[in-house]
């Protein structure tokens, strides 16, 4: 996939091309569904498949105390995007200037002049230009006036079980620990990366070693609690021995501990105490729920409901591997 920034400096390799238009955060499964076809369109047709986006979420530019927090900043999206099989991405600085064209002056910069766009496929609920004030209509008339073809998907915003398809659907489950909820929506377990660091190492005493993450890690964090999930080492490449493990994840302050510890996002591979992951890149995914965070009386308690954690956590993962 080619990353580029500028329409005016779109590869040659990408023109003409077929293209869409999205903030994709989480890269769900109705941006799948439009970036599939996206792709479909660009092999029949023999050109490019292209997705424009934003490097900030516009809210976060126009109005910031409304600004979502983000599934999936940064590269976690953009590597969640090349896996959809898309050819290139376009990724625009959205400012207050960028913020005052009109759907025309977006049309015509980005997709006609920019990246000579054949058809641009886009959700039905799209909007654009100044205050969201193109449509899908606005598109179509566009695409007569200036020659690309718009196709609509009428039906990428429903699951058909009462979940919407939506970045906010996902950000109110992971709110609520409904890791499980999210990935349905998601088409895939939800996701944080981050660099190991080290923690007090209270899990190690007590037989649980932990990977802590950095608290600059990459990822909306869900709700505080424990849940099963894996941990997958990035630093080591794909089929290499112990590259994702089961894990047991907690996320929350150790209240039995009576500190007032920041919030830590942390793993233990389950049946591993001979790890050394330190400083090492690794990714985590939230599969279920176990329990929410709780305060024990004792660390014998605590012992104990790390043990049924874990027990929890292995039955989980086992059915998944085995279904």
């Amino acid at each position: 996939m080619h990353r580029f920034t500028d329409p005016a400096t779109t590869p040659e390799s990408l023109r003409p091309c077929v293209v869409t238009l999205g903030n994709f955060d989480g890269v769900h499964r109705g941006h799948k569904a439009v970036l599939s076809r996206l792709v479909e369109l660009g092999h029949e047709r023999g050109v490019a498949a292209v997705a424009v986006t934003f490097d900030e979420h516009p809210l976060a530019v126009l109005h910031p105390d409304r600004a979502p927090d983000l599934i999936t900043p940064g590269t976690l999206r953009e590597d969640l995007l090349e896996a959809t099989g898309i050819d290139g991405l376009l990724v625009l600085d959205f400012t207050h200037e960028f913020a005052q064209q009109s759907p025309e002056e977006f049309v015509v910069t980005t997709f006609v002049e920019g990246l000579q766009a054949q058809v641009v496929v886009v959700g039905s609920d799209t909007r654009f230009g100044h205050k969201n004030s193109g449509d899908v209509t606005t598109l179509r008339e566009l695409g007569e006036k200036y020659g690309f073809e718009v196709v609509t998907l009428e039906d990428v915003g429903d699951a058909g079980d009462g979940e919407r398809w939506s970045s906010t659907s996902v950000r109110k489950a992971l709110a609520a620990g409904d890791v499980a909820a999210a990935a349905r929506i998601l088409g895939r377990p939800h996701r944080v990366v981050g660099t190991v660091v080290h923690g007090h190492h209270r899990g190690r005493e007590m037989g649980y070693p932990t990977a802590n993450l950095s608290q600059d890690s990459a990822g909306l964090v869900p709700a505080e609690g424990v849940y099963a999930g894996w941990l997958t080492r990035l630093d080591l490449d794909p089929g290499e021995p112990d590259r994702t493990m089961p894990a047991a994840i907690s996320i929350g302050t150790n209240p039995t501990f009576d500190t007032k510890d920041r919030r830590t996002v942390e793993a233990y591979v389950l049946d591993r105490d001979d790890l050394d992951l330190y400083d090492e890149r690794v990714l985590v995914e939230f599969v279920e729920h176990i329990r929410p965070t709780l305060r024990f009386e004792s660390i014998d308690d605590l012992l104990v409901a790390m043990a049924k954690d874990v027990e929890q956590c292995r039955a989980v993962l086992t059915q998944i591997v085995h279904s």
